[in-house]
């Protein structure tokens, strides 16, 4: 049914529980994988743009706080790089064919993008459960892949972190296209 999965990750706990479900899956449908992680500046942990209001007269530091911030940010890049090496070879020690990829962008955009130019037959990705309202204020990635996505589509969600290996059908929500 499934042979390309579009694995989307983050560095937090839900990630774990993410590639969990997508092995899983993987195992039982003989399918591969392919780990994304998607450099954002709303993820926890990426740099922050120094804000420039009063630098002007500055110039030294102006420069100064446009150099550290290319630093933290490439490291955040390499940070990502060897997260989806050490994922991908958890993935590989299981037996399942596992590729990654890294790419800035939107979290929602790059994964439905992704998923259609790779030719993916099931997205797995996290949902942290956030109110009503937040959500709405804030958006979210898996609302936004659940809308847009061309393929079917399987959130985990958070209470999942604790769950056994198998992919549970009240730990998960597939919707199909």
């Amino acid at each position: 049914m499934f042979h390309k999965i579009l694995v989307a990750l983050d560095k937090s706990d839900m990630g774990a529980s993410v590639l969990e479900k997508a092995v899983s899956l993987a195992k039982q449908m003989d399918a591969c994988l392919m780990l994304l992680h998607v450099l954002s500046s709303d993820e926890d942990g990426s740099p922050v743009f120094p804000g420039f209001y009063g630098l002007e007269y500055y110039p030294g530091l102006h420069s100064d706080a446009l150099d550290a911030y290319q630093r933290q940010w490439e490291s955040y890049k390499q940070e990502g790089i060897d997260f989806l090496r050490l994922r991908t070879e958890e993935a590989i020690a299981q037996g399942i064919p596992t590729e990654f990829t890294q790419n800035a962008g939107s979290p929602g955009v790059t994964i439905c993008n992704l998923a259609k130019t790779w030719g993916a037959d099931l997205i797995v990705l996290g949902r942290r459960g956030r109110s009503s309202i937040s959500e709405l204020l804030l958006g979210s990635v898996s609302n936004y892949v659940l809308h847009h996505a061309s393929c079917s589509v399987l959130t985990v969600h958070r209470s999942s972190c604790t769950t056994s290996d198998s992919v549970q059908p009240e730990a998960a929500q597939v919707a199909s296209r």
